[in-house]
């Protein structure tokens, strides 16, 4: 996969980083090329000049191929701008803004742009919305056996009673991330749209449960 990378901070590069190794094919845009020496000696990805939220610049980097945008610079006015361009202009829908205002966090989500809150994984989240099929667990026990790990959901599942939810995978949600605020859901709760839900499992029975919740649930 090509990836595209608006700022080239301690996020971006990291995520860029993690990507290569990957084997996925990476451009990083930013606007100082001082900036660039975060991606190490070893990084054979392109590099660019600019805003992302330029046209030109965003050509540079390849966005007319690009299978993924991630808008991880130090401005949410700029992030969210670079994001929209992106998906309206180059009709690209797998894009990914980084936000530091919480309280925005809606109002990006409404306007059908993903958000990543500044957390301390904040990289692996990015990582896990570009890459659904590559998520790692955010925490595991000693063992090796259980995890828990951050799980896309297809819209379909929208409106769902997590108890309901939880039944249909066979695993439990202990954690949640609602408009930027973690939260222990209790059983009242109802999935909505730009939730972002935590899977304890056990980790053979990870890739089951990204297949159930990839496809909208099974009329009954």
């Amino acid at each position: 996969m090509h990836i595209v990378i608006m700022g080239c901070g301690r996020v971006g590069s990291s995520l860029a980083r993690a990507l290569e190794r990957r084997s996925h094919e990476v451009s990083v845009i930013d606007v100082d090329v001082d900036s660039f020496r975060r991606l190490g000696p070893d990084f054979t990805g392109r590099t660019v000049k600019g805003v992302g939220f330029d046209k030109g610049v965003l050509i540079k980097a390849g966005i007319s191929t690009a299978d993924g945008f991630a808008a991880v610079s130090s401005g949410d006015n700029s992030n969210i701008l670079a994001a929209r361009v992106v998906r309206e202009e180059f009709g690209i829908d797998n894009v990914v803004a980084r936000i530091y205002d919480q309280g925005r966090a809606q109002v990006y989500e409404k306007l059908g742009i993903p958000t990543v809150a500044t957390v301390r994984w904040a990289a692996g989240q990015v990582m896990t919305r570009l890459l659904p099929s590559e998520a790692e667990p955010v925490w595991l026990d000693p063992s090796g056996q259980v995890g828990l790990v951050q799980i896309p959901f297809h819209a379909g599942w929208i409106g769902t009673p997590l108890p309901a939810l939880e039944e249909r995978i066979g695993a439990r949600i202990p954690f949640m991330f609602r408009v930027g605020r973690g939260i222990c859901p209790d059983p009242e709760i109802i999935l909505q749209d730009g939730d972002l839900i935590y899977v304890a499992t056990d980790l053979p029975r990870v890739g089951s449960v990204k297949r159930l919740l990839a496809v909208a649930p099974a009329k009954h």
